[in-house]
């Protein structure tokens, strides 16, 4: 399928690994020209080779930073002529116990997850409402649906950022003029993150990592973890003409862990 965004420019932050890049070849393969950002200059520059010999006729360009620095993100806006997709993408904050976090760590999970992305949307929907087309894709988590207690600052966050994305996406002056708002929830991914996060447990629990890697996997039913490529298609997806008449909806993609009927 044509999905219609061929020399559209986009964002698409937290690219140099994981969902992020995933994302990133997908709209790589479909002639989109890019604007990547990560905090690691060097792997970010890596990935936007790869990039550049996947599709020789679009143009990428590298801003490395952390996105909830404001300077990182007017560099980002700085460096692309217009903004017709958006991929909001950021690290989650650390598991724990709410009764062991301050102030500061809620204020810097709200400043990477929830405020950063809204900074972002902020700065680009007025400028795609104009144009005629915008594309804006949050991806945020499973735990927006099914809260994970250790994650607490994440659930707090990200559940923020979709509070708010719901009443946004739905205003006539965005919808009425081509421009969607909608969020990507991810399950189990085979990323980096995932890995470290099996590693931790396992290691806590004095088990071997591949084993609780294989009951985690086992416990899905799809019986496999997902891989960036095939979320990064949905993404892509969400991105395309054909998509318009979606907007303001957490899209879950989690190989059918999530239990309920909505």
């Amino acid at each position: 399928m044509d999905l219609g965004i061929n020399g559209r420019w986009a964002i698409v932050c937290a690219a140099s690994q994981g969902l992020g890049k995933g994302c990133a070849i997908a709209l790589a393969r479909e002639g989109v020209n890019l604007v990547i950002n990560s905090r690691r200059q060097e792997a970010l520059e890596a990935v936007a080779e790869e990039l550049r010999r996947m599709n020789a006729a679009i143009e990428v360009r590298a801003i490395a930073g952390g996105i909830g620095d404001p300077a990182t993100r007017q560099a980002l806006l700085s460096a692309v002529p217009q903004v017709d997709i958006l991929i909001n993408n950021n690290g989650g904050p650390p598991p724990g116990d709410f009764r062991d976090w301050s102030r500061d760590d809620w204020i810097a999970a709200l400043d990477a997850n929830m405020l950063a992305p809204i900074a972002l949307i902020q700065a680009c929907v007025d400028g795609m409402a104009e144009r005629g087309f915008g594309r804006i894709v949050n991806i945020t988590s499973s735990a927006v649906k099914a809260p994970i207690d250790v994650l607490g600052l994440s659930n707090g966050a990200r559940s923020g950022l979709t509070g708010f994305v719901a009443g946004t996406a739905r205003q006539s002056r965005l919808a009425s003029r081509n421009v969607t708002i909608n969020n990507l929830l991810p399950g189990s991914f085979d990323t980096q993150r995932l890995r470290g996060n099996i590693e931790r447990a396992a290691s806590k629990a004095g088990r071997d990592a591949e084993e609780v890697a294989g009951d985690r996997a086992a416990a899905i039913p799809a019986g496999r973890f997902g891989n960036p490529e095939e979320f990064g298609d949905v993404c892509a997806f969400l991105c395309s003409q054909q998509a318009a008449y979606m907007t303001g909806q957490n899209v879950l993609l989690d190989g059918g862990a999530y239990p309920g009927t909505f």
